[in-house]
């Protein structure tokens, strides 16, 4: 571990990671159904970008979005729960700097991505019941593919100055992170300097990333609403909100629980437990990942039908 004489030696210092404060007695129970949501999730949408993939009735704008957030929760999930499984498994609470820093970056990457991918999505709903004439010709798979790499460029740009935060600050001694996994402050708090400029860049960042697609993503609702509440007929704009019901859920799934955690830490003071914040922490990199593929499965008739399709030809060889 790092003692006060090599501190400055980032290389030497190792972190323990204490996995959920106050209920070390309870880990093997509660991994049991993170273990299981993980693997669900990893299975889920590894099906899931199999059908989009092999179906050529779903390269469709809608579907190509869907697959793009099928790989990022398969990323969120893995890049966290092996590590937090270890802790509550076999007690392997050791991890370096380095190894810290490379999951704080890829944990918050993925992140900041999904979020972008959860715009484009809304973007997609938008164009499909604004202009619907020009749905393909607008949402072209140039386009899309386009959106995908800038959800990623804009991303990096944004996550990957949290390493320099990290690097350029001095630690004497103390390693030891309440929490299942590394996040930026998390790590920010063990140093020993000042921390405001990582504290300002870490609002920064949710305000013109997070904060910045939700409100986007209400604004296309918005105009989603007052184009479907212009169309007479009921059926019609039932069956427009319906389109949007799978999207809708998932984006409550994603957000409310991020800035649950958000506004909790910062105003909800000694009111919540600490074990109660890094519970949900654990919860949400793995819930919404386990739950998107299921509710696209069960709300999208589609998928629902290749699904039927490919379970039956497996029953068939089987």
């Amino acid at each position: 571990m790092a003692t006060s004489s090599n501190y400055t030696n980032l290389r030497d210092i190792w972190y323990t990671m204490i996995g959920i404060p106050g209920l070390e007695d309870a880990h093997k129970w509660i991994s049991i159904p993170i273990c299981s949501m993980y693997i669900v999730a990893v299975v889920g949408n590894t099906l899931l970008l199999f059908l989009i993939f092999t179906e050529r009735s779903l390269h469709e704008p809608m579907y190509l979005f869907l697959s793009m957030l099928a790989l990022a929760d398969i990323f969120l999930s893995t890049v966290t729960t092996p590590k937090m499984l270890a802790i509550f498994w076999f007690q392997e609470v050791g991890i370096s700097f380095s190894g810290c820093v490379s999951q704080m970056f890829f944990l918050h990457f993925i992140f900041v991505a999904e979020s972008a991918i959860l715009l484009a999505m809304a973007f997609d709903r938008y164009v499909a019941i604004c202009y619907p004439l020009r749905y393909t010709t607008i949402l072209t798979p140039s386009v899309i593919g386009k959106i995908g790499i800038a959800s990623i460029i804009r991303s990096f740009l944004i996550c990957f100055p949290l390493v320099f935060l990290v690097y350029r600050l001095t630690y004497c001694g103390r390693n030891i992170i309440n929490h299942s996994y590394c996040e930026h402050m998390g790590i920010a708090k063990l140093a020993c300097d000042n921390i405001q400029v990582n504290i300002y860049y870490g609002v920064i960042v949710a305000l013109f990333s997070t904060c910045l697609d939700v409100v986007l993503i209400i604004i296309s609702y918005a105009l989603i609403l007052c184009t479907v509440l212009r169309i007479p007929s009921q059926d019609a704009r039932l069956k427009a909100l319906g389109t949007c019901g799978s999207h809708v859920c998932v984006i409550l799934l994603f957000y409310t629980p991020a800035f649950f955690s958000f506004f909790a830490h910062r105003f909800g003071g000694h009111s919540i437990p600490l074990h109660i914040h890094i519970l949900l922490a654990n919860l949400y990199v793995v819930v919404p990942p386990t739950v998107n593929p299921i509710i696209y499965g069960v709300k999208t008739k589609q998928i629902q039908e290749k699904f039927i399709q490919v379970f039956s030809l497996s029953e068939k060889f089987c």
